[in-house]
């Protein structure tokens, strides 16, 4: 309910560590009817030449976080962060605040009645922050072997550097510990992934 007594439209965490295929199951909720607000994309975008961002982490982390484009390089930004948890804190100081911001704002957007959908790759480790704004939290989940190598396949990463990822993330027995729904993305074709999707939909709503 919100503060008026009225039923406002059900709120979702979907979740789950890099090459899970979260996204993937983002865009068969999307499909759905769910609006989707996603905080990956919110953090490009203020990370982006221009964005909201960048002056600030300039200022934090000197002109070498910043490419020839005048966004923030993410390459050697991830080296930095993953190297140093006082590194990552002052970059989540800076970004977490900016994008809790955008995301109600594309909250608020959504068509009357749509299910929000809060696509968020670190909500487990958010701590209460993002669990209490959410009514329901899906969990995407497959196992390591299966994120090295979608990763490596996506993006081109060395599967050295996707494993620091994932010791960085919380684990899949963190993740299931706050799941009101788990759907297990690894052996399955797109047509069983989206079976399982719609099966969690229609539960909910």
């Amino acid at each position: 309910m919100d503060g008026l007594g009225m039923s406002r439209a059900l709120r979702i965490g979907l979740t789950g560590g890099i090459g899970s295929g979260k996204s993937t199951v983002a865009g068969l909720l999307r499909a759905q009817g769910a609006h989707i607000v996603d905080t990956d994309a919110i953090a490009h975008r203020l990370t982006a030449p221009g964005g909201r961002a960048i002056a600030a982490i300039a200022a934090a982390f000197g002109p070498e976080s910043i490419d020839a484009q005048g966004a923030m390089d993410r390459a050697r930004m991830r080296e930095r962060v993953f190297a140093d948890p006082a590194e990552r804190q002052r970059l989540e100081a800076i970004l977490h605040p900016l994008i809790a911001e955008d995301t109600e704002a594309e909250a608020a957007a959504a068509p009357p009645g749509a299910p929000v959908v809060f696509d968020v790759p670190l909500l487990v480790e958010s701590g209460r922050r993002w669990r209490e704004r959410v009514d329901r939290i899906l969990v995407v989940d497959c196992t390591p072997a299966t994120q090295i190598a979608r990763v490596v396949a996506r993006n081109g990463w060395a599967p050295e550097a996707v494993e620091r990822v994932i010791a960085q993330q919380a684990g899949r027995e963190q993740r299931r510990a706050v799941a009101d729904a788990v759907i297990l993305n690894d052996g399955i074709d797109h047509d069983q992934l989206a079976r399982a999707v719609d099966h969690v939909w229609k539960s909910w709503l």
